[in-house]
């Protein structure tokens, strides 16, 4: 097999979530003898996506605000378009049974009106709260809708982080959550590659998916997560092809989990007959990506923000 002429390109590996795009580039270096055009460490680096438990979070205009039932809307708007900005699904609608409810109020203390967040569970029962910072009273008997966007926007991401710690008791707590099981992944194969890079690329991440501490099954049914490899071949100037490859992770109602993202340029037809090694490198990488996306989709790793725990926070 002739050697690709390997030139320094991005690896990428992204992570999709919702409609928003996250992308860490690696440069890569010279990889010697072997044929490694993939070569790099993007499982080392995967991107966060901690998800918080509701599935929406209502917030309620609050009648403990200190401010007219006018304004205490603007300010449920205001906290609600700030907590969707952190991608929680919030909705600023009255509380209903059966919901997730962020509970908003204000103390007057002195001259200062603070702010305060409780997270409600869909029993009614009182997950922890957090503290906004401190308007002065002044400003706040105002309710100019900047300072109520303001404060909003400060708290919500000491929302987001209760949120997270709150999610990551409830799946501790339970023995059959992906937090304290491996994941168990329907790997559907490879499709798109030239020559027998569908099979070989299949056929190495079928062998590298259980290192990860991940099991692999046989059938979709009873799968955590779906897992599918797709790879384009795109001509370039100078005889060069740009390969992708792309491994999607999604779970069993169709929500993607990640894509972890893999390119590079090589001469052309390079893999127009067989991968080999090349197939090896790559499904070494992706395999330790796909299980980044797994763990951060499952909540295992939180972020910095995440280190509140419920209870009262400022």
């Amino acid at each position: 097999m002739n050697k690709p002429q390997t030139s320094k390109r991005s690896l990428v590996l992204s992570f999709k979530k919702e409609h928003s795009f996250f992308f860490v580039a690696f440069l890569l270096s010279s990889c010697g003898d072997l044929p490694q055009p993939f070569a790099g460490r993007p499982g080392a680096a995967a991107l966060q996506l901690s998800r918080p438990p509701p599935p929406r979070l209502l917030v309620p205009p609050p009648p403990n605000g200190l401010l007219p039932q006018s304004d205490a809307l603007v300010w449920a708007h205001a906290m609600a378009d700030a907590l969707v900005a952190q991608e929680i699904p919030a909705y600023a609608e009255p509380a209903h049974k059966g919901e997730w409810v962020l509970r908003m109020t204000a103390d007057l203390q002195g001259v200062q009106v603070t702010p305060r967040y409780s997270l409600i569970d869909p029993r009614g029962g009182d997950r922890g709260d957090v503290l906004g910072t401190p308007v002065a009273a002044s400003a706040w008997a105002q309710a100019a809708p900047a300072i109520l966007q303001q404060s909003a926007g400060q708290a919500a991401p000491r929302v987001l982080a209760l949120l997270r710690a709150v999610d990551a008791n409830i799946k501790q707590s339970d023995p059959n959550s992906l937090y304290n099981r491996p994941a168990r992944i329907f790997f559907t194969g490879v499709t798109g590659a030239p020559g027998d890079g569908d099979m070989a690329l299949a056929r190495f991440m079928r062998l590298k998916i259980p290192d990860t501490g991940d099991l692999l099954i046989d059938q979709m049914a009873g799968a955590d997560f779906i897992l599918r490899g797709t790879v384009k071949v795109t001509a370039e100037p100078g005889n060069q092809q740009q390969v992708e490859i792309h491994w999607l992770v999604s779970d069993p109602a169709g929500r993607i989990a990640g894509d972890v993202a893999q390119g590079h340029d090589v001469a052309s037809g390079t893999l127009d007959h067989y991968w080999g090694d090349i197939a090896n490198v790559v499904t070494e990488e992706a395999a330790g990506g796909v299980h980044e996306v797994i763990t951060n989709f499952s909540g295992r790793r939180r972020g910095p923000a995440a280190d509140a725990r419920p209870g009262k926070t400022s």
